[in-house]
C-alpha cells in the first residue's frame, strides 16, 4: 500500500513536472537547469514523506525555491510529525534549508 502510494505521488510529481516546465521557462522565472532541479528536490521531499509511516504525505504541500530552500505548508497531526516532516525534509539531497510551515491540528 505504502509503495503504491510513493510511486503514485512520483508518477504525479514527474507528470507535473513535465507539464509546467515550459510555463515557468517561457515566464522567465527560472531556467530548466533550475526548475528541474527544484522539481526535482520537490519529488524526493514528497517521496521521502510518503515513505515515513509517521507522516501524511497528502496533508503535507512542499515547494523547492531558488538555492534549494524547501518550503513545508499543509496541516501536521501533531508537534511530532511536524518536526519529523522538518527532518525528512533536511535529509534529501539538493535542499539547503528548510522552512517548516506546517500547522499542528489541536
Amino acid at each position: 500500500m505504502k509503495l503504491s502510494r510513493t510511486i503514485a505521488i512520483a508518477a504525479f510529481a514527474g507528470a507535473t513536472l513535465v507539464m509546467a516546465t515550459g510555463c515557468s521557462v517561457a515566464r522567465k522565472q527560472e531556467t530548466v537547469g533550475e526548475y528541474i532541479d527544484g522539481s526535482a528536490v520537490t519529488t524526493a521531499v514528497k517521496a521521502k514523506l510518503a515513505e515515513d509511516k509517521e507522516t501524511s504525505a497528502s496533508s503535507i504541500n512542499v515547494k523547492t525555491m531558488d538555492g534549494g530552500i524547501v518550503q513545508l505548508s499543509g496541516f501536521a497531526k501533531s508537534q511530532m510529525e511536524k518536526d519529523r516532516a522538518g527532518q525528512l525534509a533536511r535529509g534529501v539531497k539538493g535542499v539547503t534549508e528548510v522552512r517548516n510551515s506546517l500547522i499542528v491540528k489541536q
